[in-house]
């Protein structure tokens, strides 16, 4: 890889007899007319080359990219560490421009893998990925309402990034999806350990002594409804959970030390018999679940199936307790 700065082809010029690459005057001609060199770091993708080839590769290369992937549950925190690591960035510069321009403290940067070239500065990143974002939302959501709602749709993505947090695979996020609206629609406390991986705790253990310290929207131990903003960066695949839960009565869940998946309940009292009989199981984790039941089957087909073919139930049903 070769790093070219802005300015002219004389500019070029100086620039690599300066690094050791020795251009002299008919160089400067053949470069002239050969083409354009684009600034930034470009792929040369040869070590060595002779000085035709060489001025060939500085007009027609392609700028140098780096495949940078946002995981599904990741804070915007650890992956502006992540960012500026990669592409040799300032993180706090990074941090600057996107509380400048974000829309909310987290999730809006979709989940996914982005190209980005090398030398791209802080602020040009930042907007990039704030766009393409907002882009891929707005296309997500008029495929489903038939039009694009900000503020309400936020209210989808911090309950999304709940189900992100909690799920333990995609099969399962509408049966999680299922158990946040039931509580929220019960008034009932969501009580979810995921709610407090926001941020610079996105990996942090949650004990009992930081339930009780953490005063944030975020603590859905201590506060009712959803957290004022997104816990995490999410998935399409959890937005849709979250717009299209499963039909079920379950209130409660806990993870299973035989499977790794989820064992639904729908009392309090079931839920803490299935808590005892995992005590003292050990983990194998094989994300097998024994028997299949009709809505585990439900929420696998929701997840199969487009989101052009869903429609909810009732418009106005999903946008009522949006604020």
């Amino acid at each position: 890889m070769l790093f070219i700065p802005k300015g002219s082809a004389n500019d070029t010029v100086t620039y690599l007899n300066k690094t050791g690459y020795e251009f002299n005057i008919i160089d400067r001609v053949i470069l002239r007319f050969t083409g354009y060199i684009q600034s930034g770091w470009i792929n040369i993708n040869e070590n060595q080359l002779t000085k035709m080839d060489f001025i060939y590769k500085l007009t027609t290369s392609k700028a140098a990219m780096k495949d940078i992937t946002l995981i599904p549950g990741e804070t915007s925190y650890i992956f502006f560490k992540q960012l500026a690591k990669d592409l040799n960035l300032s993180e706090s510069k990074l941090h600057t421009v996107y509380k400048k321009n974000a829309y909310k403290l987290d999730g809006n940067i979709l989940a996914d893998t982005y190209s980005l070239p090398y030398g791209m500065k802080e602020d040009h990143l930042i907007l990039y990925l704030l766009s393409q974002s907002n882009k891929k939302y707005e296309e997500f959501s008029k495929k489903i309402f038939g039009f694009y709602d900000k503020k309400k749709w936020y209210y989808y993505l911090s309950l999304a990034s709940i189900i992100q947090k909690e799920a333990a695979n995609i099969e399962e996020m509408p049966i999680v999806s299922s158990v946040i609206h039931n509580r929220l629609s019960r008034g009932m406390k969501l009580q979810m350990d995921g709610t407090l991986n926001y941020g610079k705790y996105s990996h942090v253990r949650v004990t009992a002594k930081r339930i009780k310290e953490d005063s944030s929207s975020y603590n859905t131990y201590k506060y009712k409804g959803l957290p004022k903003n997104p816990v995490s960066a999410v998935s399409l695949n959890a937005i849709k959970a979250a717009i299209f839960p499963v039909k079920s009565d379950y209130l409660y869940f806990v993870k299973s030390n035989k499977t790794g998946l989820h064992d639904f309940s729908k009392s309090y009292k079931s839920h803490i018999n299935k808590i005892k009989a995992n005590r003292g199981v050990k983990k194998s984790y094989t994300r097998v679940k024994e028997k299949q039941t009709k809505i585990d089957k439900e929420a696998k087909k929701i997840m199969k199936t487009d989101v052009k073919e869903q429609k909810p139930s009732s418009l106005k049903s999903l946008w009522d307790n949006v604020k």
